[in-house]
């Protein structure tokens, strides 16, 4: 719900009642009412906290619950919190519905596994060769010169 997620986007962010309805042009207990559930603020508000926060309004009023977890707060704008995965003794993975139908992703296509420290990154290899031969020749140009 959507008092769930101020809580926590304002938390996660480090800011006062006070702070977040300052940024807004309301006063803190009106806020206050909006993290209690008591109110709700109008959409040109949710506009503002979404802003705020980096998230979309649709983000801000949802609440997602991921199994193991619990509720989870709003993806930033561009970023996307699928649930979780089980890997099975063979080391496979079910991509979830959504983030297979948002990228467009079938069976059968290749995709390049990348990670960082904080984890794994799957990638379309036809997005990540492209990429590649971007960066290769702009290399090879900057070398030329």
């Amino acid at each position: 719900m959507l008092k769930d997620n101020l809580v926590m986007l304002r938390n996660m962010h480090g800011y006062s009642q006070e702070a977040i309805a300052e940024k807004i042009g309301i006063s803190r207990q009106a806020y206050a009412k909006w993290e209690k559930g008591t109110t709700v603020p109008d959409i040109e508000k949710c506009a503002l906290l979404a802003a705020v926060y980096g998230t979309t309004i649709d983000s801000l009023i949802r609440t997602e619950t991921v199994d193991g977890v619990g509720v989870i707060p709003p993806a930033p704008i561009g970023k996307n919190i699928w649930g979780s995965v089980t890997i099975s003794d063979r080391g496979q993975i079910v991509i979830p519905k959504g983030a297979r139908d948002l990228f467009n992703l079938t069976g059968g296509q290749r995709l390049i596994v990348m990670s960082d420290e904080c984890g794994i990154a799957l990638i379309p290899a036809e997005i990540f060769e492209d990429i590649i031969e971007k960066a290769v020749a702009s290399a090879s140009a900057l070398t030329e010169e």
